[in-house]
C-alpha cells in the first residue's frame, strides 16, 4: 500500500499484508489529530519517500511523531525503543480491506463519539501493564 501527504511531498509505502487497523484513544493521540488515531502499526517494511521533508516532534520521553514540513499531515508515531512504527490509516486513500482490529486507552476516550465496531479493547492500565511502563 502507498500513501501520501495531503500536499504529495511524503510518501509512505507499508506491506500489503497489513491490514489491521487499530485505534488510540489516548490524550495525546486526540491532540495530535483533533481525534482518535487510526493507524497501521508495523515492526518492519516502511518505506518512506521525501524524508527532507519530514519534522519530527518528541511527543514524549518514549516516542517521536513525523509531520511532513510543508501540510502539516501526520505521517507516524515510532518509539523511541525498536522499530515499531504507527501509520495513519487515512494516509491509504485506496487501500482495501483493512479491518479494525483493536482499540487502546479506551478509559480515555471521550463521551462524545463511540465506535460500533466491536474490538478487543484495553484501557491505560491494561496497556502499560502488557508494554510497560514507557517513561
Amino acid at each position: 500500500m502507498q500513501g501520501q501527504c495531503l500536499c504529495g511531498a511524503v510518501t509512505i509505502t507499508v506491506p500489503d499484508d497489513h491490514s489491521q487497523v487499530g485505534v488510540c484513544h489516548c490524550g495525546a493521540c486526540r491532540r495530535w489529530g483533533g481525534g482518535p488515531l487510526f493507524a497501521i502499526s508495523l515492526d518492519s517494511g516502511v518505506e518512506i519517500g521525501g524524508r527532507e521533508h519530514i519534522t519530527e516532534y518528541r511527543s514524549s520521553a518514549w516516542a517521536r511523531r513525523g509531520f511532513c514540513r510543508h501540510c502539516g499531515t501526520h505521517l507516524y508515531y515510532r518509539g523511541e525503543k525498536g522499530p515499531s512504527c504507527a501509520v495513519p490509516a487515512g494516509l491509504f486513500s485506496d487501500a482495501q480491506g483493512l479491518v479494525l482490529s483493536a482499540q487502546i486507552f479506551i478509559d480515555r476516550k471521550p463521551d462524545y463519539y463511540a465506535l460500533a465496531n466491536e474490538t478487543p479493547t484495553l484501557t491505560e492500565q491494561e496497556v502499560l501493564a502488557r508494554y510497560g511502563d514507557p517513561s
